[in-house]
């Protein structure tokens, strides 16, 4: 009995070294890609039958009923009982809750399937399989045999194609999709948003040399001073995924007219260097600078941006100067066509209605956003908050829980460590107060920090409301670097002019940040301030909330109302004025500007005129 017991965990654990996913490949723009994007077969498969037996086993790799392999009758008088056609198909990418009606509340598994002619273009080259994103679990399957899997809607992955996997006509690549919510994953069963389904993102192959350059980080040295914007020191590395074939690597900053070279004498580079001169990166000035580096196999550019970010005593300071970020939450959702957003057009308009806002920060809510808003946020000069999905109550006490927890923030950490305009990792939001939870917040923090030292971690707290007071001290803002709190005096808690007689106690002597505020209304609905759910309540909530902050303490560094634009939500259900709606954005769902948008604007305007940046 033992040595069986040994045996399956010998098969357990060589299933998951067959299929566990190879480390992320960054900065895929740079790189050689066929992008598998456009027109995907699929099957709906609520009952899992194309990866179950009748006895509700996983079937075998080689079993001629399992929806990865090919559909294709061997003769006519093979059964089949499934059969992707093109008279069924999904853009890729993107959600398949919007593309057809019977998909809109959908949760269960559905079966992608693209067909593809490929050839390397040097027969040494290895060749990977990236995904943006797949919301919840993917199942990936390369001519019949499994690449790997992958857990979490919202972060990159990769495999890598064996050669032996590869035809030069004739590919087919399936992907088992599932958005089934579990209590025990990340995000939990209870949130607050669609649970959009599909293939949200990108899918691309990668084309790289034998011996390639995985990833880099460069960025301003920790402590550095900015009193001269000359020599100011750098530092970082370049991982390599083969280095002993590889004697040295470059890094080269054309406009600058750096090149510097580094030995070799180990997978992970270290770089260090001074710059002579730079214009640091900021939202008045988001300057970027072309970086090239080459190892002589493999060379891949980028454009980046040079900025500090850091707290001294009860200030935020960016490039060592004072920072109130006028910032504003938004979901990846496009509110005039209920769907994922996932291209750069998309980025360009949520982040230019920001703008309009007068915003100078984002907070991108509640999970890693794709990578056209964080490089759009770099080039039009946006401050960014990036957060993973530790949203409400999910379990605190599980292990498990945690590890897929911090593996989507070691994912979103090293897909955008790069990104000048990411100033904030978030750990998470309105987690409950009690033992369990503090251990495993300040867990994941002390985890954020060690994958990158050189931002800003919070998490989105919420109000401890007293009798005659509202106390910010929750335990776990002794462990953040900027205690970030969301408060609803006037929606959730009486009325807007509740605000004037509200007292702050704050436990802590640090910044803080309101990270929500915000009232619900339908847009075109008006009445007069006293009517809920008309634009003219939201307007008036939103006047004693700018009246509120003016009366903030100096530690007030700023916030990012809830939220830019009206959003769906299955949560809900007010029949009249919600019909699967979270209506609290300043932009309704036809596009159009609510009232409440010109009150914010006009306080954002205020502030830019008094304050930096």
């Amino acid at each position: 009995m033992k040595f069986l017991s040994l045996i399956t965990v010998l098969l357990l654990l060589t299933h998951l070294s067959l299929f566990a996913q190879t480390p992320l490949i960054t900065d895929i723009a740079a790189r050689k890609t066929t992008s598998l994007n456009g027109a995907w077969q699929y099957i709906i498969d609520p009952y899992g039958t194309g990866y179950y037996d009748y006895r509700y086993q996983e079937r075998s790799q080689n079993d001629r009923d399992a929806y990865w392999n090919t559909d294709e009758q061997v003769n006519k008088t093979e059964r089949k009982e499934y059969r992707f056609t093109d008279k069924y198909t999904l853009q890729v990418p993107g959600d398949w809750n919007s593309q057809a009606e019977k998909f809109l509340y959908y949760e269960g598994i559905v079966w992608y399937k693209r067909s593809f002619d490929f050839t390397k273009s040097n027969a040494a080259n290895k060749v990977y399989l990236y995904f943006g994103a797949v919301n919840f679990d993917a199942d990936v399957y390369f001519n019949g045999k499994k690449l790997g899997k992958h857990k979490g809607g919202f972060t990159a992955f990769n495999f890598e194609v064996p050669d032996s996997y590869l035809k030069p006509t004739g590919n087919y690549l399936v992907v088992k999709v599932d958005n089934t919510r579990h209590k025990d994953e990340v995000p939990t069963v209870n949130t607050d948003w669609w649970n959009y389904g599909g293939i949200t993102r990108d899918v691309q192959l990668v084309e790289v040399p034998a011996a390639f350059i995985q990833d880099y980080s460069l960025h301003i040295k920790k402590g550095a001073s900015l009193k001269t914007t000359k020599n100011i020191p750098v530092e970082g590395w370049v991982q390599l995924n083969d280095w002993q074939t590889t004697k040295e690597v470059t890094v080269e900053i054309p406009e600058l007219k750096i090149k510097k070279a580094f030995p070799v004498t180990g997978d992970k580079v270290a770089v260090q260097f001074n710059l002579p001169a730079v214009q640091l990166w900021s939202p008045q000035t988001p300057k970027l600078y072309n970086i090239v580096i080459n190892t002589g196999a493999d060379k891949i550019e980028d454009k980046i941006g040079f900025r500090t970010i850091e707290v001294v005593g009860r200030q935020v300071l960016l490039n060592g100067k004072p920072l109130f970020m006028r910032g504003i939450c938004t979901h990846e959702e496009i509110p005039q066509l209920g769907r994922r957003a996932y291209s750069k057009q998309d980025a360009l308009q949520l982040l230019g209605w920001a703008k309009e806002l007068g915003c100078n920060m984002v907070r991108l809510a509640h999970y890693p956003h794709n990578e056209n808003m964080t490089r759009t946020a770099d080039s039009l000069g946006i401050l960014v908050w990036s957060e993973i999905p530790v949203y409400w109550t999910i379990d605190f006490s599980s292990g498990e829980v945690f590890d897929k927890a911090r593996t989507q923030l070691t994912e979103m950490i090293t897909r955008d460590h790069n990104r000048a305009s990411i100033i904030i990792w978030s750990v998470g939001n309105e987690t409950p107060v009690n033992p369990l939870r503090l251990v495993f917040m300040r867990n994941l923090i002390g985890a954020a920090r060690s994958l990158d030292s050189t931002r800003l971690v919070s998490a989105a707290l919420e109000v401890n409301y007293q009798p005659g007071v509202n106390k910010i001290d929750d335990p776990l803002g002794e462990y953040v670097d900027i205690v970030s709190f969301n408060e609803y005096l006037g929606w959730y808690a009486g009325l807007p002019d509740k605000c004037r007689t509200a007292n702050w106690e704050f436990a802590y002597n640090k910044p803080f940040f309101i990270s929500e505020t915000g009232a619900e209304t339908l847009g075109g609905f008006h009445g007069d301030s006293l009517t809920r759910w008309s634009e003219e309540y939201q307007e008036w909530y939103y006047r004693e909330q700018v009246a509120m902050f003016k009366r903030m303490p100096d530690n007030f560094a700023g916030l990012s109302p809830w939220i830019l634009c009206d959003f769906r939500s299955p949560r809900r259900n007010n029949q009249t004025f919600q019909e699967g709606w979270n209506n609290k954005g300043l932009i309704d769902q036809q596009g159009r500007k609510k009232k409440a948008f010109f009150v914010l604007k006009e306080y954002y305007d205020e502030r830019s005129r008094t304050s930096n940046p």
